[in-house]
């Protein structure tokens, strides 16, 4: 369980230095998707790495197939959203 919290107290000293509070919420955002790539058995060097190379080329319309999820959970999140209202 130690080895699990360890990233989270080792950096927790570091990120009262992140410049400023909007770049403690930046630095935040990419824990979150490194976390969350991670845990969906992606390994997170190479899919930052490979969005990197990709973002500036892709459409915003679709940026959502860069986020580190599977096929099947960006569907089922999709089906699960309230339809847009019509004004």
């Amino acid at each position: 369980m130690e080895n699990c919290i360890r990233p989270i107290a080792l950096g927790k000293k570091n990120w009262l230095f992140a410049g400023s509070e909007r770049a403690g919420q930046r630095a935040a955002a990419i824990q979150t998707l490194l976390g969350t790539a991670k845990l969906n058995g992606l390994n997170p060097a190479a899919w930052l790495k490979e969005t990197l190379e990709k973002l500036p080329m892709w459409p915003n319309s679709r940026i959502d197939e860069l986020l580190p999820l599977t096929s099947e959970q960006i569907t089922a999140i999709k089906q699960n959203l309230p339809e847009k209202a019509t004004w």
